[in-house]
């Protein structure tokens, strides 16, 4: 008499289920047809190597793009609410206070209480200094993309998801 195997797993790949291969899964070209034009899917692919390279720029620092461009925004709007700075922002309200708290434990802004429930924050010294010292870097990198993808390019690209992000502004009044 045989042993039954004790594994669960299938002993070959031509046991496995493959895309398209049974009822309901989908076909290898709607897959890749989903990878190549999904606007979310390309958008955040672009994002995170964005992110990763301003980010490494910024590491000499102690500060990542995401702490950056919140530090600009206090300093360039003088936004007076944390709701303000977050649609500056395009973040959730949760995620800008999430941010402001660490960047309040850094020193690098201030909450304070406003009118009713509202909070403003506020760069500190230490906050400005560390902008100030993070511009050149910013730049440096910004001008490093922007000559890699051509002025154009990152031109028409600019315009294009200031678009989209208008239409899904439009789409969700």
């Amino acid at each position: 008499m045989t042993t039954p195997p004790t594994s669960l797993a299938p002993t070959a790949d031509a046991d496995r289920p493959q895309a398209g291969a049974g009822a309901g899964l989908p076909d290898q070209s709607t897959l890749i047809r989903i990878g190549r034009s999904c606007i979310c899917y390309q958008t955040r692919m672009t994002a995170h190597a964005v992110t990763r390279a301003y980010n490494r720029a910024l590491a000499p620092l102690g500060v990542e793009v995401t702490q950056f461009n919140i530090l600009a925004a206090l300093a360039a709007a003088k936004t007076g609410s944390v709701t303000a700075l977050s649609d500056a922002l395009a973040l959730d309200r949760t995620t800008m206070t999430r941010n402001l708290k660490r960047l309040e434990a850094l020193d690098l802004v201030r909450v304070s209480s406003g009118p009713g429930r509202a909070v403003r924050p506020e760069l500190t010294a230490n906050g400005l200094s560390l902008l100030a010292a993070a511009i050149p870097l910013w730049e440096a990198e910004h001008a490093k993309m922007e000559s890699a993808v051509g002025v154009q390019v990152w031109t028409e690209t600019r315009e294009g998801l200031r678009t989209i992000r208008r239409a899904l502004k439009d789409c969700e009044a």
